[in-house]
C-alpha cells in the first residue's frame, strides 16, 4: 500500500472516514454532481461504457457504484450490471433499476474468480485505502479477455485549461458543496486528488494487476480520464 500524501488519512482510518463521508452526502449526491459537472458526468459515463467495448448482455461489475449512475447507463446499453459499494447510505439512495446491489469492500470482493465479463468504476480510485489490492481484486473477478474501464479525474495539460480547471475544482466545488451538501466532504474532494497516482503509474499498476492493452483516454480537454484494459 502506498503512503498517503501529507495531511491525508491512510489505511483503515481513511476507509472509515471515506465511508462515513459518503453515507452523509448520499441524499444530495446526485444533485450536487449535476451542478458540479454541468451535467457532463452522464456523458462521461456513457463514453466510459462505450470504451469498455463489451457485447450486449455482458455481466459487468460497477465498483463503488454510489447512487447508481453507471448502473443505469449500463442497463440502457444492454448490459447486466451488478453494483457494489461500501457505503450503506449510497446503496440506500441508489436508483439502480433492476441491477443487484451488494455492500462490500473493493479490496476483498465477495465474488468468485472470473465471475464478470467486465468492470467499471467512476471517480473512486482516489477513495480506496489500498488501490493495489483493489486492482488485484478486479483482475481476479474479471474473466480472461474481459475488460475494465475506469473513470477518474485528471488535470488538463494546456495552461489555460489547467488554470480554469484548478479555479473551478479548488474554489467553486467546495463552495457548491457548502451551499448544497456537506462542506467537509466537498473540501475533501479537491484534496483527494493527491491520492491519485500519476498517469504513468496508474497504467503500470493496472498492468501489474494483470491487465494488458492498457490505454488512457482523455475527455473534456483532459479534465477527466478513462483507463481501459483487457484481462490477460
Amino acid at each position: 500500500m502506498t503512503r498517503a500524501p501529507e495531511g491525508l488519512l491512510e489505511g483503515d482510518e481513511k476507509r472509515r472516514a471515506v465511508t462515513e463521508m459518503f453515507d452523509a452526502i448520499a441524499p444530495r449526491y446526485d444533485a450536487v454532481n449535476k451542478v458540479m459537472t454541468f451535467g457532463l458526468d452522464l456523458w462521461w459515463r456513457r463514453r466510459t461504457v462505450a470504451l469498455l467495448g463489451l457485447p450486449a448482455r455482458s455481466l459487468v461489475l460497477d465498483l463503488a457504484c454510489g447512487t447508481g449512475d453507471f448502473l443505469r447507463v449500463l442497463e440502457r446499453a444492454g448490459q447486466r450490471p451488478v453494483g457494489l459499494d461500501l457505503s450503506e447510505g449510497m446503496l440506500r439512495h441508489a436508483r439502480a433499476g433492476s441491477s443487484p446491489l451488494v455492500r462490500g469492500d473493493g479490496a476483498a470482493l465477495c465474488f468468485p474468480g472470473g465471475a464478470f465479463d467486465g468492470a467499471v468504476s467512476g471517480f473512486a480510485l482516489r477513495n480506496f485505502s489500498d488501490l493495489r489490492a483493489v486492482l488485484a481484486e478486479l483482475a481476479r473477478v474479471v474473466r480472461p479477455a474481459g475488460r475494465v474501464a475506469v473513470l477518474e479525474v485528471a488535470e488538463p495539460s494546456a495552461p489555460l485549461l489547467r488554470a480554469g480547471y484548478r479555479a473551478w475544482f479548488n474554489g467553486a466545488v467546495p463552495l457548491i458543496g457548502r451551499l448544497l451538501s456537506d462542506p467537509g466532504a466537498y473540501r475533501y474532494l479537491p484534496r483527494s486528488v493527491a491520492y491519485l497516482p500519476a498517469p504513468a503509474d496508474l497504467v503500470a499498476m493496472l498492468e501489474a494487476a494483470g491487465f494488458g492493452e492498457v490505454r488512457r483516454h482523455l475527455l473534456t480537454g483532459g479534465a477527466v480520464q478513462v483507463l481501459t484494459g483487457t484481462r490477460a
